[in-house]
């Protein structure tokens, strides 16, 4: 989901002024947090699951299914019945919070599982029951389903119907197959990231995936995007034999299944981000679920490569296919992909390929007392701009937050993440984030997916074989 922020959202070219700032300010927020907390031990385990779920619409009459963009006013039911257990001290048993499209949710646990044996018979009836609790707010010809809708793209693919309008000046996407009103409403933060992110490339993404060859795929498989009032972008982007795509929502629209550990102290989360890294591509081939896009049928099998595309916010320099002048760096993938580096320090010597960082940022960790190691993480994700900033929230007491340094680390979605605790939550403690895994059909198998990532990480310190925990 990210970080969601109450206030009036920039556009990017007013970000650019601040970019430094909140930049050198995030550092100072996360140097100031891990020295007050990096002595936190004894903490449990503790660990929950997240869950993005698609609400379509049949038309059985005309044989056709849609996306329903009801999700703000799903999520209005479902947050005001925690906003009651809040005021009388009840429990929540989930949590639901919304997602980029218009026609999805997310739901959590309301409370984490525990380490015992007993807490994996009840994951499944916990997904159960989530999808029982918005399935009753649905209509006679509604579902709730977990997974990524085949059909984005498609013509009249959402309902009610919207129509892509790429020659409106002022749309947040300007895309020829995803309308803005497909992207959620009831927070700023989801058009504001759509606006920027093409505000920051310079031209709209571009999506480009392999079609799947078959006996009558055209040879070359191509699409005539010349009437479509984009002014030629379309045209210029597309490659022959793919399935071409130009929106964040073609990614952040797909549904996926993550999983959050609560480790015993931050050594513990070092090494356990470490541990599972190596382990993120095979969980991504096992639950591969997402071969359609547009409604063809793609040479991929899962969302990763779309997804990784739909945010890719690097300007022309940046992507090498201009001499750098404005820009740093030339960075050779998006800010949503694999992760780079390994950050406990036994594992250093695996870091065996080249690691962009900022230096500024990487002296201004070291001088702060933050190691080689961990310091060079956070510098790398740090060579990434801010893309959400908030008018109200620019100045901060960096000893009392650490928004300036999570719009960053929010916004670096990679297959693991190290996760802080939260500076105004003293419940949570240092956690890792397992991140790419595709959701799946049904709740036996989503739950069976979250219990065996949380199985291995027990079997990870039952046999240390590094010997460093």
């Amino acid at each position: 989901m990210g970080l969601l922020t109450k206030g009036t959202p920039l556009s990017w070219q007013e970000t650019v002024p601040y970019v430094e700032y909140i930049k050198k300010h995030g550092i100072a927020q996360f140097i100031e947090l891990y020295h007050r907390l990096k002595s936190r031990d004894c903490d449990q385990l503790r660990w929950g699951d997240e869950i993005e779920y698609t609400v379509v619409k049949f038309d059985h009459e005309a044989k056709k299914v849609r996306v329903c963009m009801r999700a703000e006013e799903l999520l209005g039911h479902l947050n005001a019945q925690e906003e009651v257990n809040a005021l009388i001290g009840t429990e929540n048993k989930f949590l639901w919070r919304p997602e980029f499209a218009a026609y999805m949710v997310e739901g959590t646990p309301g409370v984490p599982y525990g380490g015992l044996l007993a807490c994996f018979n009840v994951v499944e009836s916990s997904m159960i029951m989530r999808r029982s609790e918005v399935t009753r707010l649905l209509k006679h010809d509604e579902s709730v389903m977990s997974i990524s809708f085949p059909a984005l793209g498609t013509n009249d693919f959402t309902y009610p119907s919207a129509i892509p309008r790429p020659e409106d000046e002022s749309g947040a996407g300007r895309s020829i197959f995803f309308p803005d009103e497909g992207i959620y409403g009831g927070h700023p933060r989801f058009k504001n990231l759509v606006r920027n992110i093409r505000g920051r490339r310079g031209e709209k993404v571009a999506i480009n995936v392999p079609i799947f060859r078959d006996t009558n795929t055209p040879n070359p498989y191509t699409e005539d995007f010349s009437e479509m009032k984009d002014g030629g972008e379309a045209a210029r982007a597309a490659k022959k034999d793919h399935i071409y795509m130009d929106h964040m929502g073609f990614g952040m629209g797909c549904c996926c299944l993550q999983v959050t550990f609560q480790a015993v102290n931050v050594d513990e989360a070092r090494w356990l981000y470490d541990q599972l890294t190596p382990i993120t591509p095979v969980l991504l081939a096992l639950s591969a679920a997402t071969p359609i896009f547009r409604s063809r049928l793609s040479d991929r099998d899962s969302r990763w490569d779309i997804i990784s595309a739909s945010v890719d916010d690097r300007t022309a320099e940046e992507r090498g296919l201009a001499p750098l002048k404005s820009s740093k760096f030339v960075l050779n993938k998006s800010r949503y992909d694999t992760t780079d580096c390994y950050i406990y320090p036994c594992s250093a010597r695996y870091n065996d390929i080249p690691l962009q960082y900022d230096e500024n940022i990487y002296d201004q960790l070291l001088n702060g007392g933050i190691d080689e190691h961990l310091a060079k993480h956070i510098a790398h994700m740090f060579i990434r701009d801010p893309l959400q900033v908030y008018k109200e929230r620019i100045e901060q007491d960096d000893s009392k937050t650490t928004e300036h340094f999570e719009t960053i680390q929010s916004s670096n979605w990679m297959n693991m993440r190290f996760k802080p605790p939260p500076p105004d939550s003293p419940e949570i403690g240092w956690r890792v984030e397992f991140r790419p895994t595709e959701v799946q059909l049904t709740d036996f198998e989503n739950a069976a997916y979250c219990c065996f990532v949380v199985l291995l990480t027990r079997y990870c310190f039952m046999y240390d074989y590094t010997g460093h925990l």
